[in-house]
């Protein structure tokens, strides 16, 4: 598909996150021949930053966003029988207070203050659950359990709890492990025929009579080719707005607008595995969301980011914010100290003119740029929650402008290892324990939870942890590291420790080190047998 063998491919796709994976995914099963450029590590920006949840987005039905919500409920079903692994069901507890605001500008509290005015501003226990009932009715819900009451009295969800909270709300949402969903499209479109390059910036593209042509080059080693396409796919996230400006020159209004979102990792909260939705006399919400075992995740904030090329980091500022924020619910005051890891993404938006930050719709936007003969589609926006119906829509507008032979597929198609029943992960576990007596709990739940039935494939034959070679440290082997790069596209300590897993929480500075020489020498020595197969 380079400029070496002058083929044509059919969809060239700029954007190695889940919006880019998604469709790179659909439109390799439909039969078309697809490229897709990252210019970092797959899932490197916005989609490994995520509060890693499958949810409807309660909070946008007070912004009346009705078909965002539905889709969204619809599709946390039919993701989780396509990766069991990877994402869970979770319940949710909404502690109830009087002091509960709405933002401002909501329209739900416009509306209340026209025909309540006595309610201004006030988000009363009645509306909430009016809004949980329409939450758990307009999506279709069939797995998971419906909304109830909870007392917080002598309950392991109230323990954690300041006193003065005795109802809460129980809903249910679902877990996912958002990069690892990520490369799990990207290697089911490599598998279907798509080629994945990662480190490969786009230098430029231009339209020609017959398409498009793009300039690439590799950030590793500089080599740079030349790809000809029928039609381009803008999915470069934050870079999105830079790319139709820097990159394809197009002569358009459609804006993006990024705005930041942080999270802090603490030390584990509370010993249950529930999530928290704390609700803010601001009107924000953050969640407070069991991680990783032995951690509390908590976020996130709203924040304008004007600069994508700034790399976006959980300034002091948000930190002491969400601290604050947990503070007001929790009996135990948290402090920076209790901080182990921070992490933040841009998101992009798109720039439909709301007031705030915190107001701008998540939604997403597709739209088609055809001047010139050769058409490019733009993505604007989306939730990592409904990737797989924006991979639909954009598959439906590419069907405008080439050939597409079947229609959409992908809904309940198991993503790699996901080949197994939603309510048999803890058998999943115990099989898999008896087949390597060697694995210790948190070992094989690891395994299983990041790779499903494909965790017989890392381990193989072995019948000892030594025969998984060099330990890395937190159960992380030599095996599983080879598996990893030649499988999973990892190229660094990095994108193993804190993409392709969260090992880089367990792990010393040290061992992370190790990792990197080992992971550099193994590159080395690959290079130096593949020099040596060109000269024989």
């Amino acid at each position: 598909m380079s400029s070496g063998d002058g083929s044509v491919t059919d969809l060239f796709i700029i954007g190695g996150g889940i919006n880019g994976c998604g469709i790179a995914r659909d439109a390799a099963g439909r039969g078309l021949s697809v490229v897709v450029a990252e210019m970092n590590d797959l899932a490197s920006a916005t989609s490994s930053a995520s509060t890693k949840l499958f949810h409807g987005g309660l909070r946008y039905l007070e912004y009346f966003e009705f078909r965002l919500v539905r889709e969204a409920l619809i599709e946390r079903e039919i993701l989780l029988e396509a990766m069991p692994h990877i994402s869970w069901p979770m319940r949710f507890i909404l502690p109830y207070h009087k002091d509960m605001r709405f933002e401002s500008d909501t329209p739900t509290s416009n509306l209340l203050g026209i025909f309540m005015p006595w309610m201004r501003g006030k988000r009363p226990a009645w509306l909430i659950r009016l809004g949980l009932f329409i939450y758990d009715n307009m999506g279709g819900r069939k797995i998971l359990p419906a909304t109830k009451t909870l007392s917080l009295h002598s309950t392991p969800e109230g323990e954690p709890l300041q006193d003065r909270f005795e109802q809460a709300f129980e809903y249910s949402d679902c877990w996912v492990e958002d990069s690892r969903l990520v490369v799990l499209n990207a290697r089911d479109a490599k598998a279907r025929g798509a080629s994945i390059l990662t480190r490969t910036k786009v230098l430029s593209a231009a339209r020609e009579s017959a398409g498009w042509r793009i300039e690439t080059q590799n950030i590793e080693n500089g080599k740079k080719e030349t790809f000809r396409a029928r039609m381009l796919v803008n999915a470069g996230g934050p870079w999105v707005g830079d790319i139709i400006q820097s990159k394809i020159r197009l002569n358009s209004r459609e804006g993006v607008r990024l705005v930041r979102g942080s999270h802090i990792v603490t030390r584990k909260l509370f010993d249950h595995g529930k999530c928290y939705f704390l609700q803010g006399t601001d009107g924000r919400i953050i969640f407070a969301i069991p991680y990783q075992t032995d951690f509390t995740l908590i976020g996130t904030t709203d924040a304008e980011h004007d600069d994508p090329t700034q790399p976006p980091v959980c300034t002091p500022e948000e930190q002491a914010y969400l601290i604050d924020f947990a503070n007001r619910y929790f009996k135990q005051d948290i402090t920076e100290e209790d901080i182990v890891w921070t992490y933040s993404g841009v998101r992009p938006l798109y720039d439909d003119g709301a007031s705030s930050a915190t107001a701008a719709t998540r939604d997403y936007t597709l739209k088609v740029d055809a001047e010139g003969g050769a058409p490019v589609l733009n993505v604007f926006g989306g939730k990592i929650t409904t990737y797989r119906r924006l991979a639909e829509t954009a598959l439906e507008k590419i069907s405008e402008h080439l050939s597409v032979s079947s229609g959409p597929w992908t809904a309940g198609v198991p993503l790699p290892g996901g080949d197994f029943p939603v309510d048999q992960v803890d058998r999943q576990i115990e099989d898999l324990k008896k087949s390597y007596p060697f694995l210790t709990d948190f070992w094989a739940h690891r395994l299983i939870r990041a790779y499903g039935t494909e965790a017989h494939g890392i381990l193989g034959e072995a019948t000892s942890a030594a025969d998984l070679g060099r330990d890395f440290g937190a159960t992380l082997t030599e095996a599983e590291v080879n598996w990893l790069i030649s499988h999973e596209f990892a190229h660094t300590a990095e994108d193993i420790l804190w993409r392709r897993s969260k090992l880089g929480l367990r792990l010393t500075q040290a061992e992370s080190d190790v990792l990197n020489e080992w992971i550099s020498a193994r590159h080395q020595s690959g290079s130096g047998r593949e020099k040596a197969r060109r000269t024989i």
